[in-house]
């Protein structure tokens, strides 16, 4: 008998089940819109400053190319006529040979590059940090400060080495 007639709960089910697909729905279509926005997004930063700078294994081979090129074309006025062809060949061949050493190291350890590009980065801005600090103790004057503790601040200013 229970068979043939469907359970008491079965019509609650199918809204509950119609809910979930919408709820489903309703997620895919915030992802899918999230994902175009910041799609456009990307594509506004690449027109308005052009191509994202690739990892810092990528720049260092194209520092390392650009290099080489230059050094190749570099024609020395010092070496004379007679010389700068030969001196031009073992340019040639030391920018070679320093690209085939560097560009093993940079293949086997391209995520050594990024921390090291990051390591730079922090110490810059802790060098920055104690530089404001220190200019603005050097371009304040406490003369009350001075006075207070008994000493002339003169002509001069007094510089805390610390």
């Amino acid at each position: 008998m229970s068979e043939e007639l469907p359970p008491s709960d079965a019509g609650d089910r199918e809204p509950v089940d119609s809910v979930d697909e919408v709820r489903a729905t309703d997620a895919d279509a915030w992802a899918t819109a999230a994902a175009e926005d910041l799609a456009a997004e990307k594509a506004r930063r690449r027109t308005q400053y052009g191509p994202p700078p690739g990892s810092a294994a990528e720049e260092l081979r194209k520092l390392v190319d650009n290099v080489a090129e230059k050094l190749s074309g570099l024609q020395s006025p010092l070496l004379g006529g007679i010389a700068g062809p030969a001196a031009q060949q073992v340019v040639k061949q030391v920018v070679q040979q320093a690209k085939a050493a560097v560009e093993p190291v940079i293949e086997r350890n391209p995520d050594v590059f990024d921390h090291l590009a990051a390591a730079g980065g922090e110490l810059l801005a802790a060098y920055r940090s104690a530089v404001q600090a220190q200019e603005q103790r050097w371009s304040r004057r406490d003369d009350d400060t001075l006075r207070d503790r008994g000493e002339d601040p003169g002509p001069g200013e007094r510089i805390d080495l610390d």
